[in-house]
């Protein structure tokens, strides 16, 4: 049984409306309601809400002014124990028992969208685990160096920013690729200069067994021929990622608000 947690502070003159809204909703369980004799913020009211059932109720919460006027907090469920709540799940179809709570998911695309100094730190740290997988032909450390890099978390926050048109956030992750990539390769290059330097590459490396990077340290026409069309390749990926993002958030969007409205139709036949 999927289930969200609302916790809300509202104001003395919304707290009928709202517990209208919630009492007679099927799908609302444990409601409570702490009324606030001197606290100038209102009252506190909590329920639990099927998971499927949580964007209309967010919705109507918001359509009520809630969120301006009060606060609304929400919060996933782990574990309850309710025979009541089971059998309500266990009723709906999974459209209505197992749909997304958008706002949730829109909420963590944004937090991952936020650049402290350590994201770049992370996107030099995958770019020198790249170059040492370079020096020491592991393919393995390669692989690394793309999963340990945090770039996805800008593109996917562009692609946000483009489905919301939210300007800002387009330009905070754009700022956050083109600033970023720059300076791991400033770093990754200080690196290479300091084994260098030092003669810490390996023997191997030295004597110029690198299949991993031969196209790269013994270049030639073909190699500004690669060298060309990756740069190509990677603008074109990135933004093909973007695309991609902004039609599978809207895709996703109309495809469960399409299965959750079929659903209720049958329901209502019953």
């Amino acid at each position: 049984m999927d289930l969200t947690h609302f916790r809300m502070v509202v104001p003395p003159d919304l707290t009928q409306p709202v517990l209208d809204l919630l009492a007679p909703h099927d799908r609302v369980l444990n409601l409570v309601v702490v009324r606030a004799a001197h606290v100038p913020d209102g009252d506190a009211v909590e329920c639990d809400v099927l998971t499927g059932a949580a964007n209309g109720v967010l919705a109507d919460l918001r359509g009520l002014g809630v969120d301006r006027t009060g606060s609304i907090a929400v919060d996933d469920v782990d574990m309850m124990f309710s025979e009541r709540g089971e059998r309500i799940a266990a009723g709906l179809p999974g459209a209505l028992a197992h749909a997304p709570l958008w706002a949730a998911v829109e909420a963590r695309v944004r937090k991952a969208g936020t650049y402290p100094s350590s994201s770049y730190l992370f996107l030099a740290i995958a770019s020198l685990i790249g170059s040492v997988g370079i020096m020491t032909n592991s393919q393995i450390l390669i692989v690394a160096a793309m999963v340990v890099g945090p770039e996805y978390h800008a593109i996917t926050s562009v692609a946000l920013g483009l489905d919301r048109r939210s300007r800002p956030r387009v330009r905070e992750g754009t700022r956050a690729l083109t600033a970023g990539f720059p300076l791991a390769i400033v770093v990754t290059f200080g690196f290479a200069a300091l084994v260098r330097a030092f003669g810490l590459q390996s023997a191997a490396f030295e004597r110029g067994l690198r299949p991993v990077s031969h196209l790269i340290d013994t270049p030639d026409f073909f190699s500004v021929v690669v060298a060309v069309l990756v740069a190509v390749l990677v603008a074109v990926l990135v933004a093909v990622l973007v695309a991609v993002g902004v039609v599978t958030l809207r895709l996703q969007r109309r495809v469960w608000r399409h299965a959750a409205r079929r659903a209720d139709a049958a329901l209502s036949q019953r």
